[in-house]
């Protein structure tokens, strides 16, 4: 173990405690910025662009904006299906993991909001800049979103984030210029007249499908001119917290056959201090990016010969996820859940009895298909496995409710523009259950469901969540079942929560193909919305799988269905928790619990009686015998986030104690045996 730099210095560490030694070394606390690394693909995701052989140069995708369940309703966002012309000149565009789908004409508009009025302002701002700055630019919708604005044009050059500076430059001369922003009425013929006269295609567009009647609303800034209901702000001198972020891209109307446009993101507020908060914000968000603290703690990969959206568990990220599963699977049968274990493909027809492969199939995989006419489907849920294995005996009411659970893989056709690192993939482990139970147990068991729900939440530290109810939308063709079932599934969701004193929100047509959901809506540390939990009423599957069970009076029975995921996804949990503890994870999840440091290789023999001693308790512990200098083992260590380092030197061997440091820099002398007993409870009580 002894290099040259320590070899120097064995004689006097030697004699000196442990806590001398170590007391000496800076803190790196978990939030501090580590050194920037390169950004992989996953991190901002470059598309190719096209020449001239596509309809216009910049390229790119905006993903949406917020990550949707990874349960029966999850619904992938836009593609990609860039072609290259080869004889094409190729560009670079990075597109944001933030990048918001584009709104449609009057999903643009502002509302009352005062600061959502003052946002679309400030997108006409940038458009009246941009269109002075680039006067042969079209320009298309720019809307008010969360925390911001972007407006999406159409450039004859390629314009990038360094371009930004120049046309925020010209955003605060006419802000200068105190131009009022004037309301007009025009005619439909006057208004088409106006918009092909300066060439804006997409505005004439928009007339011929969205605008009704001969009457077309405009605003009208200096000479910019825009097509809009409003309401703005009276003038520009009122916008004056503003900033321009980012270049993104997106595809015109959000349908990929259409032509791509450059999306300018900002953000606006009320005063230059909440300007200044937000971009610290932003700031401090970047600091806890999973896909950057994943790779930098070597905790998964993503590798182009594997593919995109499947990434690679590494030791220390499969540690944490290992942790995860256990937790969860031994809180389910203590709760009564049965855990099985079903494979990840199964005969397409399953999936016709089921619906999904009429409902559902544009988020399948194509089938594999054999030479005696089989085919296989890589599956997208696991619901109809756990039917079967219920359809395997006859049930009676005693056996009810029976909850059958897993943590099972699902795939799912995710196109490459919307997968962001851990959170949006390809192949992913749902913790999945499916409770069969009598109309009698059906309040209970959502009250059971949203209550585990709740218990993983705090266990793990997920605080910032709200529910929603999901229901469905008069689109007629796209759910199973009768309006009556609907209403009862739907009101059943309600009374649960509201019999538990929770509030909730209405998400009217985002409920599953088969029956409404309760989503547990959390917010992650860029802000973003994603759905973590659901819990599912049906009364479709088990109608469609004639699924029964014995009554107590002799006749054959319905079940009902109810479809829960209290953890969700083990890859999108994961994501959160990186981003949630910035890589510090709870020492009862953390993939190295312990590392003892001995000072020379005289203590050697000690560190690993240390070791083993904390081993015996079950704990996760690393020996580091490098040959390097005991301050510098220490700064890696903190570096990784280890909860704890035990220290020794000739003092700590001789009375069996360590000298324990922790990962906030925090010192304290302690015999072995207290230590040991310390960690160990703390990780038998995962506290946080």
């Amino acid at each position: 173990m002894v290099g040259a730099d320590v070899e120097d210095a064995a004689e006097s560490l030697d004699e000196r405690p442990a806590a001398f030694e170590s007391k000496h070394v800076p803190d790196i606390r978990a939030g501090d910025r580590a050194e920037k690394a390169k950004q992989d693909h996953q991190e901002e995701r470059v598309v190719l662009r096209r020449g001239p052989c596509g309809r216009h140069e910049q390229q790119g995708l905006a993903g949406k904006g917020d990550a949707d369940a990874l349960d029966e309703n999850a619904q992938p966002g836009s593609g990609v299906t860039d072609c290259i012309d080869n004889a094409s000149p190729i560009q670079e565009i990075t597109v944001h993991i933030l990048d918001d789908p584009m709104a449609e004409y009057g999903d643009h508009e502002a509302g009352d909001d005062p600061l959502e009025v003052l946002r679309h302002s400030t997108a006409h701002l940038l458009a009246a800049a941009v269109t002075e700055l680039y006067p042969d630019a079209k320009y298309g919708i720019g809307p008010a979103v969360q925390d911001g604005f972007y407006y999406d044009f159409e450039f004859s050059k390629p314009v990038s984030e360094s371009d930004l500076g120049a046309i925020e430059s010209r955003m605060r001369r006419i802000v200068n210029e105190d131009r009022p922003f004037v309301h007009e009425t025009l005619s439909r013929d006057e208004a088409i007249a106006e918009f092909r006269r300066r060439g804006q295609d997409y505005k004439l567009e928009l007339i011929a499908d969205k605008v009704e009647g001969d009457e077309v609303s405009v605003y009208r800034t200096g000479d910019f001119l825009d097509l809009c209901r409003g309401p703005h702000v009276k003038s520009t001198r009122d916008l004056k917290a503003f900033k321009l972020l980012r270049v993104a891209g997106a595809y015109w109307r959000g349908d990929e056959k259409k032509p791509q446009l450059t999306r300018i993101y900002g953000t606006a507020w009320a005063t230059l201090q909440q300007l200044d908060d937000y971009l610290k914000f932003l700031e401090e968000a970047e600091k806890r990016d999973h896909k950057k603290i994943g790779k930098d703690m070597k905790l998964f990969m993503v590798d182009e010969r594997v593919g995109p959206g499947l990434p690679l568990w590494l030791p220390d990220g499969a540690t944490i996820r290992r942790e995860l599963e256990r937790f969860i699977v031994d809180e389910e049968l203590s709760r009564g859940y049965l855990h099985v274990r079903t494979p990840d493909v199964a005969r397409l027809d399953l999936y016709r009895q089921s619906g999904h492969a009429q409902l559902y199939k544009e988020y399948m995989y194509p089938p594999m298909k054999f030479e005696d006419g089989e085919e296989l489907e890589l599956r997208p849920v696991n619901c109809p496995h756990h039917i079967v294995i219920y359809q395997s005996d006859l049930r009676s009411y005693r056996d009810l409710p029976m909850r059958i659970a897993e943590i099972g893989n699902n795939w799912r056709y995710e196109r490459s523009g919307t997968l962001i690192g851990m959170n949006r993939v390809r192949s992913f482990a749902l913790n999945d259950a499916h409770i069969f139970c009598t109309p009698d147990q059906l309040m209970g068991e959502v009250k059971g469901a949203i209550e585990l729900a709740l218990y993983f939440s705090d266990v793990l530290g997920i605080e910032d969540f709200s529910y929603q109810v999901s229901t469905r939308d008069d689109v007629k063709d796209k759910w199973l079942g009768s309006e009556e079932q609907w209403q009862e599934a739907q009101a059943a969701l309600m009374e649960a929560l509201e019999s538990m004193g929770q509030t909730y929100k209405i998400g009217a047509g985002e409920a599953a193909f088969y029956g409404p959901k309760i989503d547990f809506q959390v917010k992650d540390a860029h802000r973003r919305e994603f759905t973590n939990s659901t819990v599912q009423v049906d009364f479709q599957l088990p109608q469609r799988f004639e699924l029964e069970y014995v009554a107590e009076d002799g006749s054959r029975q319905r079940p009902i269905m109810v479809h829960r995921g209290a953890a969700g996804a083990m890859e999108r949990l994961f994501s959160y928790l990186i981003e949630r503890y910035v890589g510090a994870f709870p020492t009862w999840l953390h993939p190295v619990q312990v590392i003892v440091i001995p000072i020379t290789d005289a203590q050697l023999e000690y560190a690993r009686k240390v070791a083993d001693k904390l081993k015996s308790l079950r704990l996760r512990v690393e020996v580091d015998t490098r040959s390097e200098r005991m301050q510098r083992k220490i700064r890696d260590a903190q570096a990784r986030k280890v909860p704890y380092m035990a220290i020794v030197g000739a003092r700590e061997a001789e009375t069996e104690h360590v000298n324990v440091r922790d990962r906030s820099g925090n010192q304290v002398d302690s015999s072995l045996e207290s230590f040991a007993g310390m960690v160990a409870t703390e990780v038998a009580e995962r506290r946080r």
